[in-house]
């Protein structure tokens, strides 16, 4: 199968996680995903603001835990083996990235 008979997501970049990875990552989602639901039941029982404010702050401060181990890890596999490669455009990929996360 040619790269143009693949669907489209086929030909996107992809990174093959270790077991231990995904399981990490993917526990913190289903944390993150808990705290989103009982903010939302929170609203939904009138809670009030400020309560609903420090479950908020818990969720954005997991959500930043959750992109520090993301991209620590990104550094670390992706854009080392990259740079090691001499695609030097993963260092303008990566600054754009972070440029982002500190919009």
């Amino acid at each position: 199968m040619t790269e143009q008979s693949l669907p489209p997501c086929a030909a996107c970049k992809t990174k093959v996680r270790s077991d231990k990875e995904t399981r990490d990552l993917l526990n913190r989602l289903s944390r993150i995903e808990g705290q989103i639901r009982g903010i939302r039941g929170m609203v939904e029982r009138d809670a009030y603001c400020t309560d609903v404010l420090t479950q908020v702050a818990a969720a954005s401060a997991a959500l930043n835990g959750f992109t520090r181990v993301l991209l620590a890890e990104h550094i670390r596999t992706c854009v080392a083996q990259d740079i090691r490669a001499g695609k030097d455009e993963t260092i303008d990929e990566l600054v754009a990235t972070l440029q982002k996360l500190m919009r």
